[in-house]
């Protein structure tokens, strides 16, 4: 029996092995890496848009906070501090300095990657008492392109606009 044909019948008497090769391993791992590339970038930029919805829900909320603080403190007018319109339900009942219309995450000016603030407050003094006439809130992402691309903002008329730079710039309405 020469080479060839030991050769060929060793081929032919090896056992089935059950189980996967080398190869067939890495063309499923192969396949996987390509369907995360093609994955990831959509599940970050759905991200990015549901934090922006969020961003944008937020300022509803503090718009209307801001409403119902006019409502309960008149001599006061506008709050001009996203502290002033939260505060801890459990400390007691609400007062002009602890108002507990947003929940805490709120009034600490940080949500869902971006950065709430309240600013531009106009202030008028009436029969000795200082109160807020206007105010703008803004929200802009902790880091532009990365947790939203877009900035906005709103005023005492709840108008939400936007600066798609990403600042406090806010020309755009929303649609």
């Amino acid at each position: 029996m020469n080479l060839r044909d030991r050769l060929r019948a060793g081929l032919e008497g090896r056992p089935n092995e059950d189980g996967f090769t080398l190869i067939e391993l890495l063309i499923v791992m192969s396949v996987m890496l390509i369907l995360m590339t093609l994955a990831v970038p959509q599940l970050l930029k759905l991200r990015k848009q549901a934090q922006e919805t969020s961003a944008v829900q937020s300022l509803r909320t503090i718009g209307q906070a801001e409403l119902q603080y006019n409502s309960a403190y008149p001599a006061n007018g506008f709050s001009c501090s996203l502290a002033t319109l939260g505060g801890d339900p459990k400390s007691g009942a609400p007062t002009s300095q602890s108002a507990q219309l947003i929940t805490p995450d709120l009034a600490s000016g940080q949500k869902a990657g971006y950065t709430f603030a309240i600013t531009n407050c106009t202030k008028v003094t009436v029969n000795n008492q200082d109160m807020y006439t206007s105010f703008e809130i803004t929200a802009v992402p902790n880091s532009i392109g990365k947790t939203g691309d877009r900035g906005f903002c709103t005023d005492e008329n709840n108008t939400i606009r936007y600066d798609p730079a990403g600042g406090t710039n806010c020309t755009q309405p929303i649609q």
